[in-house]
């Protein structure tokens, strides 16, 4: 799912999630249209939605959860 229709799924606008970022419209409508960000950028706009981002690898033997990126101290989105 694009991260533009998850938001339109959630029911929000980019002004609302740029609130709960603390940035304004035109940065959420930027970081909605990258196909290359931060972990850190895509964890606080999906945390903006009322969300927890997970990271999976997925292998023929089984999944892993990937919690390295949990670990990070949290910082303000660089959108």
């Amino acid at each position: 799912m694009l991260l533009h229709e998850l938001r339109q799924a959630r029911e929000m606008t980019q002004r609302a999630v740029g609130e709960a970022l603390n940035v304004k419209q035109p940065a959420v409508a930027r970081l909605e249209r990258r196909a290359d960000m931060y972990v850190s950028n895509l964890r606080a706009y999906i945390e903006a939605m009322g969300g927890r981002l997970s990271i999976v690898a997925k292998f023929p033997q089984g999944d892993v959860t990937i919690t390295n990126f949990s670990d990070m101290d949290e910082e303000a989105p660089s959108v």
